[in-house]
């Protein structure tokens, strides 16, 4: 018996953060980062609380460590917060569903209402019970999954991402094509991740160019949050796949922004996963097929599998430049020596990535030692 649900009640539009006007006389703890405080952001959001005792957690860093997580702990508990607001990009929203899963299991309390609003299209953190917790002195990221991690209200407000740099929207944008792409091959995937994952594509494909080159585009900017959430439905049911685990791994070593890792890995992901060089000629596997119905779904030409997959990997590979992402690790300012002599490790990190599992293709050692080579 199979199963598909959507816990987190989703509000979006131009009027969607009226939702929070319905928070009246409640504890509040707002966790965010010191831009959206300093910003102004934060202060738009105590306006819509009516009669509420509000205090801001604001020590959010990227990357969210074990460190900051106890000491949001410590403030949840202090507070007596009876609803969390988590603001900003995936890092707050990681952090905040952490701080509250932690507290429910210290203090035995079950009644904290978590809102998440996202200022950044790409993590999809908002309708997922995934949260990614970082391990600084071990360099590791931890993938963190549980039901109680998902929030119960998601708030995707167009105007709150207006601000989003080029830089960061091109980041999360690819985060988002990674997420609908992995969910779609993934070896848990189903008609209903199927269908989520197909839209989110269609919409990223179409409206991340728009959002970089005009951050002002309201309608670009709330079919990419729109993209965003479907994406993160899709991979909370189908779960993701070896980009991501590698993604991990890279990230936590060399502190590459997330949604870029899986940029630059993901081509050469789809290649892998495509298995072209493994098979007769007429031959293709279940990933390629599913990859060649996308390039389809997005005019591409494919006159049969190989040609359609080709080009999907080409149109990834021509957003990423016109996005001014980099396409390797060099591009990235990595330096190559460390990545050599930290090879096997990092091969051996990314197969125990609780991503990695649900990858179409079964990846061994010396799969990830190649795929990193390929990016260097």
């Amino acid at each position: 018996m199979n199963i598909f649900k959507v816990k987190t009640e989703i509000y979006y539009g131009e009027d969607s953060m009226d939702k929070l006007k319905d928070i009246n006389n409640k504890n509040v703890m707002i966790v965010t980062d010191s831009f959206m405080e300093k910003s102004g952001v934060v202060d738009k959001i105590k306006d819509k609380l009516i009669n509420c005792n509000i205090i801001v957690f604001s020590e959010i860093l990227p990357d969210p460590d074990i460190e900051v997580i106890s000491k949001g702990v410590e403030i949840l508990i202090k507070s007596k917060a009876e609803i969390i607001i988590a603001l900003g990009g995936g890092s707050p929203i990681d952090a905040a569903k952490a701080i509250r899963e932690m507290t429910k299991n210290i203090n035995k309390v079950e009644n904290i209402k978590l809102f998440a609003i996202p200022t950044t299209s790409g993590t999809g953190s908002e309708a997922t019970m995934f949260s990614v917790i970082t391990d600084r002195k071990k360099g590791i990221k931890y993938p963190l999954v549980s039901e109680g991690l998902l929030p119960d209200v998601a708030i995707l407000s167009p105007e709150l991402v207006k601000s989003a740099p080029p830089s960061v929207t091109a980041d999360t944008g690819m985060d988002v094509i990674t997420h609908a792409l992995e969910a779609y091959v993934s070896v848990n995937a189903s008609d209903c991740s199927d269908a989520l994952a197909e839209k989110a594509l269609e919409l990223a494909f179409e409206y991340l160019p728009i959002s970089y080159k005009n951050g002002d585009n309201l309608k670009a900017r709330e079919k990419m949050h729109n993209a965003s959430c479907m994406a993160g439905i899709a991979f909370n049911s189908a779960s993701l796949g070896l980009n991501h685990g590698i993604a991990h791994t890279l990230g936590g070593k060399f502190h590459i922004p997330h949604g870029r890792a899986n940029a630059i890995l993901l081509p050469t992901i789809i290649e892998y996963n495509s298995c072209f060089n493994d098979n007769n000629y007429m031959e293709h596997s279940d990933a390629a097929k599913k990859y060649f119905k996308i390039a389809k779904l997005l005019n591409l030409p494919s006159s049969n599998v190989r040609i359609g997959v080709k080009n999907l990997i080409h149109e990834i590979e021509k957003m990423r430049k016109m996005m001014n992402i980099p396409s390797s690790l060099k591009e990235c300012g990595i330096d190559l020596n460390e990545v050599k002599l930290n090879m096997n490790e990092i091969a051996e990190k990314s197969l125990l990535d609780a991503c990695t599992a649900t990858n179409p293709k079964k990846p061994v050692k010396e799969d990830v030692i190649k795929i990193i080579g390929k990016i260097m």
